[in-house]
């Protein structure tokens, strides 16, 4: 499991869960026409300012209470409705987790048991994951990954409306994890900016599957319309910065009262034609369509098929480009005349008999020269056995020479520029001599070259004292177009800046299992930088739980001097 949260805002929405129908966890599947999202809306609104306040009911808990020894709780982010969460320090793991406590003769106990356990079971990582569910001491409470790393969809629409590529992305990766959900049977009912979770690595993570709505009451006669419906509600606030209903909502103003649901692009000028179409399809309501009367999407499976039917959007270009192949003359600021550039003179001996005379003259050049050339290396070889020491002679020991030798690692850190870690798991395996044992990357939506988004995934090697490198091998568990890889010599195993203004010393791509870094000649350094700046599109891992995309894993790097 990931060791991963964030922090909490809306009660339980500060969860790292994953909710399902309050029933018992599992959503009917629907195909027919669905509820309207307003009149769901208005009925979990309903249920929710029904509920009666049990907050006296709430155990009376407080920072440093440890449930099974194990989970010590640290601050109290919501109490609401008889239920509380918590930010905790699972003491065994040693990372941060959420907690959500309620009394075991609580009415919602059962449900919330049983949504978290189906939610466990599910496993996939782009769900903030249920760690543990258990009932003990007459309480009740869910363990669930805490992501240091991840900001709600919330502030980030606070700040404006997203880019069409990350409108995109979003979509396509909800969509995506909600139609496998639903094919186990799960269902979120609560999904909104509060409930998705975007990562360092531009990843989008949904928390609250099953349980949050397990929490609240909520449950739903169409639960595949609804989260469809919640899915539009988040590309709409995405394209807009507005919320696609007449109230305001998670930070968002809502649309003007009596005008009805109109066009993402017709509230905002220059939104994707396509994405304003698509979020219409899952928005559909009173009547409302889209542009082109298209099928309405009424299942998260109908709608990722939809986001897989347009045409791909391109992340914007990078804003550097390549300097120019030459210079042109700079014209003078006062307006004067560019005089042109000398035109140099022709070669010499252009005619017949020059051209003649120029290839007599170089065969002639070229048999003295190497008549010479062999006399003086035939008297340098024999000087050289006479006065030269075996030991030199050999090369084995010579500064600037390969020796062939493997480099003992003693140490290995990761390098994040961005601050964004990889892998929990530690870089060490990357060296342990253990072909079963790896370190793997983030999964990324768009590939090869990780560039755009992230710059790179570097790991910094420390090889105990200034050794001369000049090779380095790199086993890797995924092939594939393809894996880019440069090797920098650094000053430190934390080293500070850009890799722009490291020692760049080798660089190479592969579409194999092996990279290969060779060196053109050996670099005196301790501490070595690999710097991965492309990554071939694989699969989901069921051993590394990693999503499909673009990603690798490395099982064992090896420096040779």
């Amino acid at each position: 499991m990931a060791e991963r949260s964030t922090a909490a805002v809306d009660v339980a929405d500060n969860s790292g869960e994953q909710p399902l129908t309050a029933a018992a966890g599992k959503a009917t599947t629907d195909g027919a026409a669905a509820d309207k999202q307003v009149s769901t809306h208005k009925k979990s609104e309903r249920a929710e300012s029904e509920s009666p306040a049990r907050d006296a009911q709430s155990p009376e808990l407080h920072s440093g209470h440890k449930l099974a020894r194990r989970y010590r709780l640290e601050e109290c982010v919501t109490r609401l409705e008889g239920f509380s969460s918590w930010r905790a320090v699972d003491e065994k793991l040693r990372r941060a987790v959420g907690v959500h406590l309620l009394p075991a003769d609580h009415p919602r106990a059962r449900p919330v048991l049983a949504a978290a356990r189906s939610a466990a079971l599910l496993g996939d990582p782009r769900f903030v994951q249920v760690l543990d569910a258990v009932e003990e001491n007459d309480l009740v409470y869910v363990v669930h990954e805490w992501l240091p790393d991840a900001t709600e969809l919330t502030p980030v629409l606070a700040s404006g409306p997203l880019e069409p590529h990350e409108a995109y992305q979003l979509v396509n990766q909800v969509s995506q994890a909600m139609a496998a959900a639903h094919r186990e049977g799960l269902a979120h009912l609560r999904l909104n900016p509060g409930s998705v979770l975007r990562t360092g690595t531009g990843q989008y993570r949904i928390r609250g599957l099953a349980v949050m709505a397990a929490l609240r009451g909520i449950s739903s006669e169409h639960p595949q319309r609804t989260d469809t419906e919640a899915i539009g509600a988040l590309l709409y606030a995405a394209l807009t910065q507005r919320w696609p209903y007449e109230s305001n909502a998670h930070g968002l103003s809502g649309l003007p009262k009596g005008v009805g649901l109109i066009a993402p692009d017709q509230v905002r000028a220059g939104v994707h034609r396509g994405l304003s179409e698509l979020a219409m399809r899952a928005l559909v309501n009173d009547g409302a369509t889209a542009s082109r009367q298209e099928k309405p999407c009424t299942t998260p499976e109908e709608l990722a098929k939809a986001v897989a039917a347009m045409p791909r959007i391109r992340p914007p270009e990078s804003a550097y480009s390549a300097p120019p192949a030459y210079s042109r003359p700079s014209v003078p600021r006062n307006g004067g005349p560019v005089h042109p550039l000398p035109v140099a003179p022709p070669p010499p001996l252009q005619s017949r008999t020059g051209r003649a005379l120029k290839w007599s003259v170089s065969a002639l050049l070229i048999a003295a020269l190497g008549l010479g050339s062999w006399q003086l290396a035939d008297t340098l070889l024999k000087d050289g056995e006479k006065d030269t020491p075996r030991s030199q002679s050999s090369g084995d020991d010579t500064p600037g020479r390969p020796t062939n030798k493997p480099i003992t690692i003693t140490n290995a850190a990761q390098y994040a520029p961005d601050h964004v870690l990889q892998d929990k798991d530690p870089v060490q395996r990357t060296y342990d001599n253990n072909p079963k044992t790896y370190w793997r990357t983030a999964s990324f939506n768009d590939g090869p070259s990780i560039v755009p988004y992230k710059g790179g995934i570097g790991i910094v090697y420390d090889l105990g004292s200034k050794q001369q490198v000049s090779a380095a091998t790199v086993d890797l568990r995924y092939a594939g177009d393809h894996t880019k890889a440069t090797l920098y010599a650094v000053d430190s195993l934390s080293p500070s800046g850009p890799v722009s203004g490291m020692q760049k010393i080798s660089s190479g791509t592969t579409a194999m299992k092996t990279l290969k870094l060779t060196l053109q000649k050996p670099v005196e350094t301790q501490y070595v930088l690999l710097w991965i700046t492309a990554l071939p599109f694989s699969p989901y891992d069921s051993q590394t739980f990693s999503s499909a995309g673009y990603k690798q894993a490395i099982n064992e790097v090896k420096f040779i001097g």
